[in-house]
């Protein structure tokens, strides 16, 4: 059995259109809100990530850079704003990886 559909792209939203529905336009302030949340989530999950791959536990990674356990865990779980001095410690020094930064 062979059905057709017909497919109308009316009803299709982007990603964008939601992130403006629910946050507003970039540059609004609800809008910088939500993105400095998510990239922190981003951050987080990446750290986490490479910790866990480099065979570190918290604990371990804190005591490289000579910070506490809790706050690598307040990182990695988005809680926290995270100083791009403290991201190169964490990244470079505690875990041999290299950091670049692109601004568009």
């Amino acid at each position: 059995m062979n059905i057709l559909m017909k497919s109308s792209n009316k009803n299709i939203t982007t990603f964008e259109d939601h992130l403006v529905k629910r946050y507003g336009q970039i540059g609004t302030e609800k809008r910088t809100e939500f993105e400095a949340k998510a990239k922190a989530y981003v951050i987080g999950e990446l750290l986490k990530e490479e910790r866990l791959e480099a065979n570190l536990t918290q604990e371990q990674l804190a005591d490289k850079i000579g910070a506490k356990k809790s706050y690598i865990s307040r990182v990695e779980n988005g809680k926290t704003d995270v100083q791009l001095s403290t991201l190169y410690k964490l990244f470079e020094f505690g875990l041999g990886k290299r950091i670049n930064i692109i601004i568009e």
